[in-house]
């Protein structure tokens, strides 16, 4: 691989910014959750309850993907940042009434939970506008040139935060509480707007304003099913992760197989999300141009791998091990992904785009928890975690044989 300049894309000021936006952001969102899940469980002590904070954010971001794709395209990039932040801020505040030690007690289990899914919910909606807009936004921000290592900060800036704010979130549970640990989480979205603020309003590239929402998803799902080397990128990352969903039997192998209790359940957790980061930072030192369709299945594959070693392991430190390289590989594929989507997709298609990979993202790691779920039920948890690595493996040599095309896909310039 070629050496180049790792900040080439962060000398650009207003990426910079963005980069700051994204890490203030993410971090509020991921402790956010940690916050919601464990006030919710130690009021009600039921897991189901915390089903139903999953199964609320997950329905709105999905569902309303593709019209929220449709409103990005016609929209000011922004300026739609700025009002959904805005609504993330209402609903934090919200949720700071409503994790406040006096709150319970004032109105009532029920209500409180009620609420607490209602705010949920409404985050979910919000969410599928965040998304998109955010990846609109990065690709008019810095030049073709840049989309690579721009795409890989931008990737790790996320892997970032959402490695520290779970982490933080517990910590701060500890040591101030979960309301004013809320609070915390409202500053950090009020600076992430302030960071916003200083990026310029972009032009409006998308030449079919008030095209009607029909015509615009059409559109938007022919031009990803048609464009083969979109599909296939995102196919691959969804197959992975359907077929590769280990992390959601870690408490099983932590407590029954490897018999390491929460310690080393903490352990396994991180281990291939340091692996993800790790890649990513190093991935700003070389070129992925050359080669992407062979690198992008070589990482697939080599993730598959991981997925069979870690199923066959009764070793605590080769579970790590094979988790770690696990997060390196996934991490590696994220980049080339993420650099596919932003140089292959037209700036008019940007909203709608990225709101399909958010379906095929999002569906799968729902539906991922759910296969590993019900085939470890069937076949036994180490039966389920090597068939999902073997189906990981058969999906490459699939794609590869049945798409030379994006097999020896390069995009050099």
């Amino acid at each position: 691989m070629t050496k180049k300049d790792p900040f080439s894309s962060l000398k650009i000021p207003e990426f910079r910014w963005f980069i700051l936006m994204r890490l203030a952001i993410v971090l509020a969102w991921s402790m956010q959750f940690v916050l919601i899940e464990w006030e919710v469980y130690s009021i009600t002590k039921n897991p189901w309850s915390l089903g139903l904070i999953g199964l609320m954010e997950v329905i709105p971001a999905i569902t309303m993907a593709l019209f929220a794709g449709h409103i990005v395209d016609q929209s000011e990039k922004r300026t739609m940042l700025v009002k959904c932040f805005l609504g993330t801020l209402t609903i934090s505040i919200l949720l700071c009434f409503l994790v406040h030690p006096e709150t319970v007690s004032t109105i009532g289990k029920q209500p409180f939970l009620y609420a607490i899914y209602a705010l949920v919910f409404l985050g979910g909606i919000i969410r599928s506008f965040i998304i998109p807009s955010i990846f609109s936004l990065l690709g008019l921000i810095v030049p073709k040139s840049q989309f690579t290592n721009a795409a890989t900060w931008s990737s790790s800036s996320w892997q970032v935060s959402a490695v520290i704010g779970p982490a933080l979130a517990g910590f701060l549970i500890g040591g101030i509480g979960v309301f004013n640990s809320m609070i915390f989480v409202t500053i950090s979205i009020v600076l992430g707007i302030i960071v916003l603020l200083q990026i310029s309003k972009k032009p409006i590239l998308n030449k079919k304003i008030g095209e009607p929402v029909s015509e615009s998803l059409k559109a938007g799902l022919r031009f990803v099913f048609q464009n083969k080397i979109i599909l296939n990128a995102l196919s691959l990352d969804m197959f992975a992760v359907l077929f590769g969903g280990a992390v959601a039997l870690l408490p099983i192998f932590a407590q029954d197989i490897l018999k390491v209790g929460s310690e080393g359940f903490g352990i396994l957790r991180a281990a291939p999300a340091i692996g993800g980061l790790l890649t990513m930072l190093a991935s700003t030192m070389f070129s992925i141009e050359k080669n992407t369709g062979k690198k992008l299945l070589l990482a697939v594959f080599g993730f598959g791998i991981c997925i069979i070693v870690f199923g066959l392991s009764e070793n605590f430190w080769i579970s790590v091990v094979a988790l770690f390289l696990s997060g390196v590989t996934d991490g590696f594929s994220v980049v080339i992904r993420s650099t596919i989507l932003q140089i292959y997709t037209p700036d008019d298609m940007r909203g709608r785009v990225s709101s399909v990979n958010s379906i095929f993202v999002g569906s799968s790691n729902e539906l991922g928890a759910f296969e590993s779920g019900l085939t470890s039920k069937l076949f036994g948890v180490v039966n389920a975690v090597v068939f999902g690595g073997i189906m990981t493996i058969l999906v490459v040599g699939t794609t590869a044989v049945a798409s030379p095309k994006f097999r020896d896909l390069e995009i050099e310039k």
